[in-house]
């Protein structure tokens, strides 16, 4: 039986954004799901960031303000120094609790409050990164029969995070940066 997607959260650190740049422009406009992406950054104002990944896909990209309501078909991303919790199936919250994995915001937090509210709903992406945040997350997200995808180690800058996913999830699949844009457009409806 085919899974509905609900919900697809990335979760990053160093050298992922060269993953993202790879993958975004090829995302279809009209996915019928929210993207929701988690990169550790430093925790400054400037909309650097955000502008470079709208400028590189047709999607509308966004910054997740407090007591947001989500649509499909568009990117969020997660502001810096803040978590990111699902309220419901369209709501999210901010919270500024203390850091997790020396990270905040923490991709753990987001890819279990993913789990919770989508459940078998949830597909959860792990890239490059320095770290082990996202790991319990995408184990939480298997916990509830979500669908665990991981950044190919042997493709990333950093391989650390994705190599521990690998090790120690349950994953679903492994995907090359160049993959991972087809991956998400066949999720849709």
């Amino acid at each position: 039986m085919l899974k509905r997607t609900n919900i697809v959260v990335i979760g990053g650190s160093a050298g992922s954004l060269k993953v993202l740049l790879v993958v975004l422009p090829h995302l279809d406009k009209d996915l019928s799901f929210p993207i929701v992406i988690i990169m550790h950054r430093k925790a400054s104002s400037d909309s650097v960031l955000n502008k470079l990944l709208a400028h590189s896909t047709q999607l509308e990209v966004i910054e997740i303000e407090d007591k947001m309501t989500m649509l499909p078909g568009c990117i969020y991303i997660v502001p810096p120094n803040y978590h990111m919790l699902f309220e419901n199936k369209t709501l999210v919250s901010l919270d500024f609790s203390e850091k997790l994995n020396f990270s905040r915001p923490s991709i753990d937090i987001t890819f279990r409050s993913a789990a919770e509210v989508f459940q078998e709903g949830a597909v959860a992406l792990l890239l490059s990164g320095a770290n082990s945040d996202g790991v319990n997350g995408l184990k939480e997200i298997k916990s509830y029969q979500g669908t665990v995808a991981v950044q190919d180690p042997a493709t990333a800058d950093v391989d650390y995070m994705p190599l521990q996913a690998t090790l120690h999830v349950d994953v679903d699949i492994i995907l090359k940066p160049t993959e991972i844009a087809s991956y998400i457009n066949r999720l849709r409806i």
